[in-house]
């Protein structure tokens, strides 16, 4: 999530107007500052969260690993103040997701005893988490159910055209592996998807980078599935 509330929502209004008191008290929260080098992690999947993290500025990304090795990675954020772990924080369970430094990178600690004092004195301040947890659910499961119930050719149609259509904040990889569990799937699986969508004239592929070259075609090709 981040620490500054959407501006939609049912009750962005109210958020926005109590934003600047509640980002003052949030900060009386932070115990000490941490640095980061690229490739470190950040937050560890299963480990006990002690501290929640925000990211002012940097690219980080998130991944989970099942116990037979495979890794299903949600993707890249650009982040701007982006705030990590607040989910265990509130449910007391271990950590969901690795969070990876993607950049090297200085970022806030955030004492959860403090934190739980504030959130039990002003009440109100939990409105900005429940909305922004909210909408993270819900962008999330969106992408949950497009891996399970698609097709992986289409998964990969669709991404490329949703980029193309609008401002996305989850970013993709730069290395093919790392997009193929991205999608769920294997390197093998990935190259074989991407490479029918060439074979379709809708897609070229240049190294890692995969780039539109029928813009129509590719949505129809998507519109044949629903």
């Amino acid at each position: 999530m981040q620490l500054k509330p959407h501006h939609t929502g049912r009750f962005a209004n109210h958020l926005c107007h109590l934003y600047e008191e509640f980002r003052a008290a949030f900060y009386q929260c932070q115990s000490h500052s941490q640095y980061f080098q690229e490739g470190e992690d950040i937050l560890r999947q299963g480990q006990a969260v002690e501290n929640i993290y925000l990211v002012s500025v940097g690219r980080v990304s998130m991944n989970i690993a099942a116990v037979n090795g495979r890794r299903f990675q949600l993707g890249e954020v650009d982040c701007d103040y982006h705030i990590y772990g607040e989910m265990e924080f509130f449910t007391g369970t271990v950590c969901q997701w690795s969070v990876i430094a993607e950049d090297d990178m200085e970022v806030e600690v955030i004492c959860i005893h403090a934190l739980t004092q504030l959130l039990t004195e002003r009440p109100e301040f939990n409105l900005f988490f429940s909305c922004a947890l909210a909408s993270d659910y819900q962008d999330s499961l969106d992408i949950y159910t497009n891996r399970l119930l698609h097709p992986i050719t289409y998964n990969i149609a669709y991404d490329l055209w949703h980029r193309s259509q609008t401002n996305v904040v989850l970013g993709r990889f730069d290395k093919a592996g790392m997009e193929a569990e991205r999608f769920g799937t294997t390197s093998r699986v990935y190259r074989r998807a991407v490479k029918e969508l060439v074979d379709k004239g809708l897609v070229d592929k240049d190294g890692a980078e995969v780039r539109i070259v029928d813009a129509a075609g590719l949505k129809a090709f998507i519109d044949h599935f629903e």
